[in-house]
């Protein structure tokens, strides 16, 4: 983490550039990268578990008991999933503690 009032050398070289020589910023930003790997957990955690689900049905492994997904029917939920995972991710945007 580096200031922007900082040396040219401790900027190039940082992953994080604060714009403001604010030093209470560093806490927004913990804070900000703790909701942000919240966030990925939630996506990662609702993807994988379609698709725990829906592959399985998707191969026609209940088809024995009458129960199938139609492939046009696969992929509009899938397509339903990608846009749950990109709503749940901007969400994070809409944080009112900027």
């Amino acid at each position: 983490i580096a200031i922007g009032a900082g040396t040219q050398v401790a900027l190039d070289s940082a992953d994080v550039i604060l714009t403001q020589s604010d030093p209470g910023d560093i806490e927004s930003f913990i804070e900000l990268a703790h909701k942000t790997t919240r966030k990925m957990k939630q996506n990662l955690f609702w993807g994988a578990g379609y698709n725990f689900i829906a592959i399985p049905l998707a191969a026609g492994i209940l088809a024995p008991i009458g129960i199938t997904l139609s492939p046009a029917l696969g992929a509009i939920l899938m397509s339903v999933s990608t846009v749950i995972v990109a709503i749940n991710a901007m969400l994070l945007s809409l944080d009112p503690k900027k």
